[in-house]
């Protein structure tokens, strides 16, 4: 069964096998854990990512884009019964624009008292934060420094990216920031766990060697152009076992420009209130028994309970365009804003209704779905 969330355990530190794991290094413990889009076209035999002009080696990759990445070292304060404790975390960033927006990922900064910013020539910045949104994991940073020191990377389309396309990692893991590596797309169309539970659709899987410490940095495709951000690995051991995620670069373009427009507001995701199936055939089912955590097929209250959809239905069609999946749905309700009506196509017992819902606006967490 597969909730719409898609709830998956994350944790720091050991990670127990299969499970996926938010990648930011510790200074002796783990935290928690405009630019343009550039589309190419392929020519004839070659990988999508192999545009109008011939690809670029690693080190080439390196030398343009390393100006662009920068470290970002992160101090939390925490309180316990022995009083307030101090650590600090590290991951890394991309130069978005010559104003001083740098993006990384929601996990790195969510809970930061201060973020300094380290760049590729040794100067340091103190950086606020401009928003972060829990839902895709993305957050933008701000630091008042000369446009010369800021080298904006392009971004890529990542819906593009085809498995084998060669790509690139620039982060900081454990410590050592400019650490470069390189391997493939190892499939697209990864559905992820964001931190607040629900699920990000699209993540690019990589065997390039992320690690902690790589969250926020880009993944770079063979023009250097960002593909995603380093976000998550799936680990046996809490190290690189080749299997990482990116957060797609369409997604987080879309996002960063939503917060940069509105800094400090949260940025607004639709919101049905089902859990569906993972293995659902020919369309999206809900479940028709609570999930491990007790929640609702149907979540009270909500807009889809509003509407009228039950456990068990099977919902083939959203505005007439057919959803086959789980995933496909998950990934067609968020083109919509919340206030927005859809028609939902649902199959239920042996005959097909058309259903009118009203998209309300995501809870901050899974959690809350039910409160």
């Amino acid at each position: 069964m597969k909730n719409l969330s898609r709830l998956i355990p994350v944790v720091a530190g050991a990670i127990a096998g299969g499970l996926i794991a938010l990648a930011v290094a510790g200074g002796g413990s783990s935290t928690k854990t405009v630019t343009t889009t550039v589309i190419q076209q392929s020519q004839p035999g070659e990988p999508t990512s192999f545009g109008g002009s011939r690809p670029m080696s690693i080190n080439q990759i390196y030398k343009q884009d390393s100006p662009g990445v920068v470290d970002i070292v992160v101090t939390t304060t925490s309180s316990s019964l022995f009083g307030s404790q101090q650590s600090t975390g590290e991951g890394a960033g991309v130069v978005y624009d010559t104003k001083g927006d740098i993006l990384t990922d929601e996990h790195v900064v969510s809970t930061a008292k201060t973020a300094t910013v380290h760049f590729q020539d040794g100067r340091t910045a103190t950086a606020t934060v401009v928003g972060t949104d829990p839902s895709t994991d993305v957050a933008v940073i701000h630091v008042n420094v000369p446009s010369s020191e800021l080298h904006p990377i392009a971004f890529a389309n990542s819906s593009a990216a085809q498995v084998g396309d060669p790509v690139v990692a620039i982060g900081s893991p454990f410590s050592l920031p400019e650490t470069t590596t390189a391997g493939i797309v190892s499939q697209t169309g990864r559905p992820i766990t964001a931190p607040n539970g629900f699920t990000i659709e699209n993540a690019v899987q990589t065997d390039a060697a992320i690690n902690p410490g790589n969250s926020g940095g880009p993944l770079l495709d063979a023009y250097g152009h960002v593909l995603g951000l380093n976000d998550q690995i799936q680990t046996n051991s809490g190290s690189s076992s080749g299997v990482g995620f990116a957060i797609p670069s369409n997604t987080v373009s879309a996002i960063a420009n939503k917060i940069i427009a509105r800094p400090g507001q949260q940025v607004q995701h639709p919101y049905v209130g089902v859990s569906l199936n993972h293995d659902s055939v020919g369309g999206a089912q809900i479940s028709n028994q609570p999930d491990s955590q007790g929640r609702q097929p149907v979540v009270p209250g909500s807009p889809a309970a509003a509407a009228g959809l039950k456990p068990n239905d099977l919902i083939t069609a959203i505005n007439g365009q057919a959803i086959t999946s789980t995933d496909q749905f998950i990934a067609t309700v968020d083109r919509y804003s919340p206030g927005q009506t859809i028609t939902l196509t649902v199959k239920r017992g042996g005959s097909t209704t058309q259903i009118k819902l009203k998209l309300g606006t995501r809870p901050e967490t899974v959690t809350q779905q039910n409160g």
